[in-house]
């Protein structure tokens, strides 16, 4: 047996949530391999909303879509993902959310994701997702603020009421530099 690292397991989770039809979340854009991935996952008839505050990930994101000619399935964001809401129209299902926390790898090392506007997305996105749907966190917490971001994430995860949604935490146990780690929270 072979354990799934951090990455494929999360997409792993993402693939038994969401499939052909549904509607997900990439919640932080970066270079765009999330919302490839998701683009395909979802197929022409679901569709994926995709955010970033940076316009280079923007830039990145479309030429990789433009590439695979999986443009039509995707809507581009230039917003944090804490105005998820704002840009959903109202009544959409979500099926699944992917987050990467941390910074936009290759970018300005400055600009991060913080947990009250993480928070925020996951609250909302909970109201919106549909029953079994699945919000996966990858967070990277080894750079200036990541500790922050991470402490206050697992509090929040770990308070959720089991009544709403499972939460489950996979992580390596035995890795020097702070491996990133995943927290996924079921909606119920």
């Amino acid at each position: 047996m072979k354990l799934d690292r951090i990455l494929p397991y999360a997409r792993h989770l993402l693939e038994k949530a969401a499939g052909p039809g549904d509607v997900v979340i990439d919640g932080t854009m970066g270079n765009g391999h999330d919302t490839v991935f998701l683009s395909q996952l979802v197929g022409e008839n679901g569709h994926v909303y995709s955010f970033d505050i940076q316009e280079s990930a923007l830039e990145q994101t479309r030429g990789r879509l433009e590439e695979k000619q999986l443009t039509k399935n995707v809507t581009l964001i230039h917003a944090g993902h804490e105005q998820v809401k704002a840009f959903i129209p109202a009544g959409t299902e979500i099926a699944g959310a992917i987050f990467n926390l941390g910074y936009l790898p290759g970018g300005d090392k400055e600009i991060i994701t913080t947990a009250p506007t993480t928070i925020s997305s996951v609250e909302q996105l909970l109201e919106m997702m549909k029953p079994e749907g699945i919000i996966v966190l990858v967070i990277y917490h080894g750079h200036p603020g990541g500790d922050i971001e991470r402490d206050e994430i697992l509090r929040f995860a770990r308070s959720l009421p089991q009544d709403t949604a499972h939460v489950l935490e996979y992580k390596f146990i035995n890795q020097r530099n702070n491996p990133p780690f995943i927290v996924a929270i079921e909606k119920r």
